[in-house]
């Protein structure tokens, strides 16, 4: 039976993340970077496609056992799963050490109680499950190659080849600790360093902790912010500040359906948010990578914005299928690279002006550079805003005068007219201030449905769209203005699923619908998110921390979320950890925190 979405947990060394099921098994590892081709595969496929589970030994009749306890070390990213087997209590635990040289994945195994008979079984296949590679001792060590890669596994246990597998059965007692390391290394070079397990668990326990400490948050949802920060912080390319939207590619959308993509790249719009969120919680070095990565990834060419880049902030994303993998629980195609890359989202220019603003406001350290880059989008947008594109969620349908769109370009606008008044940069000031003017006018007068009193998807549309929630957030209008109202309990009469969390516009099930692909999708966790926050901002504050713990409930065991709930099989769905459901948790907890504090004040 096929794990959930859910079962997984995420440990990474903030340059790739595996995913470890509860039965102790890695079902998916790109090594070495995030968008690298996977040496687990078996998340979106079989067994055959790679994998590496450790766990007590079993019956080869029989499933692995699940572990009975599962949680990350205090504040960290490094897991620790138990087992209560008849013969004792086992304990493993998984992480991946902060880079500082060949990466690593490394399992302890630890007695707890009794004699466990343990079982490494590691099955490596390159290239996303297509590549077997040459497994063979060298110096004594276990090594697989295949082309450019070579991977590393070193143990002090017995191991043995058998189908293709490498495995060690062995035993632990109370106490006792064996260690099993994965390390990678381009197979022209040398092999990396003998690893160093208890020292590197030591240094990773550390820096987690080092980490954390730099949190300003202390609200009454601490947990959850902390545990969402420190997803945010592991989907970070460190070398280069960009920030990826998920670990993976294809967990798809709807179970069985075709809305499979990949997001192991770097969405200008997701990471200006989480780079808002970072900031608000105290983490400004982290916005400063982020700033220089994207200075570097638009350098030279800033009109032609992209929607997304690679980490490093490569343009070309091109899009592929992989026939070889049947996909996660049959959801196919399985997709690498993706063709979203070029499309027109105007939206961006307001996502990426909106987080210039707020490193700018914040204190951030000035750059001169990421000031001219803000009126260069601006000179962009006066003779393109009033173009139709293809939105915010990427549709493959044909472009139109999508609201969000429109509001995110006053955005980009006001911001650089902010930025103007405060004497940090030079721009025609009156123009700008008259073009705002102009694509407010035009939204109130094409995008909003006075009969229904609520905006619209796009200009002449009747259909609704969760984007239109953040018009009071961004400031396009104040959330006591009837139109907001409207459009919030709108959205609530005709998005909402059966048990109130939001889907972000409808689908038309087997047919193509409104975003040009066929099938449905579970409920949109930031949409979600999203409604919690407006409905604080209008003073329905008891019924917004409702929506919000109700949210919080759809974590996994170990706080994390997926993009989607699925409110007809009660699981999460789309890729996981997703970095676009993390970041509006840690703002609402944030709103909801200062609301709290406002009431308080008010009644003393």
């Amino acid at each position: 039976m096929t794990p959930r979405i859910e079962d997984y947990a995420l440990i990474g060394d903030m340059q790739t993340a595996a995913l470890v099921c509860r039965d102790g098994t890695v079902d998916w590892l790109c090594l070495p970077r995030f968008d690298s081709h996977a040496i687990f595969a078996g998340l979106l496929g079989t067994e055959e496609h790679g994998f590496w589970r450790l766990g007590p030994a079993h019956a080869s009749d029989t499933p692995p056992p699940r572990a009975a306890r599962r949680s990350y070390r205090d504040d960290s990213l490094i897991l620790e799963s138990e087992w209560d087997t008849p013969r004792g209590t086992v304990r493993v635990i998984d992480f991946m050490p902060p880079r500082d040289g060949a990466p690593q994945l490394i399992r302890i195994v630890e007695g707890v109680s009794g004699r466990v008979p343990m079982r490494s079984a590691l099955r490596m296949r390159f290239s996303y499950g297509r590549v077997v590679p040459w497994v063979h001792k060298h110096e004594g060590r276990t090594v697989a190659v295949a082309g450019p890669d070579s991977v590393w596994f070193d143990t002090e246990a017995e191991t043995c080849g058998e189908a293709l597998t490498t495995y060690a059965d062995f035993t632990v007692a109370p106490g006792e600790r064996i260690a099993f390391t994965l390390s990678w290394e381009p197979s022209h070079k040398q092999p990396p360093p003998l690893p160093e397990p208890e020292q590197s668990l030591q240094a990773t326990e550390d820096f987690w902790r080092g980490w954390v400490e730099h949190c300003t948050y202390h609200g009454p949802y601490r947990e959850a912010v902390i545990r969402s920060l420190i997803t945010l912080k592991a989907l970070t390319y460190a070398p280069t500040g960009g920030i990826v939207a998920a670990p993976t590619t294809s967990l798809p959308e709807e179970i069985g359906g075709v809305r499979n993509w990949d997001y192991r790249y770097t969405w200008l719009r997701d990471a200006a948010i989480t780079l808002s969120s970072l900031l608000r919680t105290g983490y400004r070095e982290e916005a400063r990578a982020w700033r220089e990565w994207l200075l570097r990834a638009v350098a030279g060419d800033p009109e032609n914005l992209q929607i997304m880049y690679g980490i490093a902030g490569e343009r070309e994303l091109g899009e592929a299928e992989l026939d070889w993998l049947p996909g996660y629980e049959n959801s196919s195609p399985v997709r690498v690279g993706n063709g979203a890359a070029h499309q027109l989202q105007l939206d961006v220019y307001g996502e990426v002006t909106e987080a210039l603003h707020l490193a700018h406001t914040t204190g951030l350290a000035r750059n001169d550079y990421a000031s001219l880059l803000q009126l260069k989008l601006i000179r962009y947008l006066e003779q393109h805003w009033d173009e139709p594109d293809e939105g915010i969620w990427e549709v493959r349908g044909p472009r139109r005068h999508f609201v969000h769109s429109k509001v995110m370009a006053w955005v980009a606008v006001d911001r650089t007219i902010k930025l103007i008044e405060s004497g940090d940069a030079d721009g025609p000031l009156e123009k700008w201030r008259e073009l705002r003017d102009d694509i407010h006018r035009d939204v109130c007068e094409k995008g909003y449905d006075k009969e229904r009193n609520t905006f619209t998807q796009s200009y002449g549309s009747k259909e609704l769209d969760a984007s239109l929630l953040l018009i009071p957030q961004m400031g396009f209008l104040p959330p006591d203005d009837k139109r907001v109202i409207g459009t919030i309990e709108a959205i609530q009469r005709e998005l909402s699923t059966s048990d109130g969390f939001i889907l972000r516009y409808p689908t038309s099930g087997a047919k193509a619908g409104l975003d040009g692909l066929p099938g449905d999708e579970g409920a949109f966790l930031a949409c979600s998110f999203w409604m919690a926050d407006d409905l604080a901002m209008i003073g329905r504050v008891d019924e917004a921390r409702k929506l919000f713990e109700k949210l919080l409930s759809l974590r996994n065991d170990l706080g994390l979320l997926a993009e989607e709930w699925d409110p007809r099989l009660k699981r999460q769905v789309g890729n996981f950890p997703q970095a676009f459901s993390h970041v509006p948790l840690i703002d609402t907890a944030l709103r909801l925190t200062a609301s709290s504090r406002t009431r308080q004040g008010g009644q003393r």
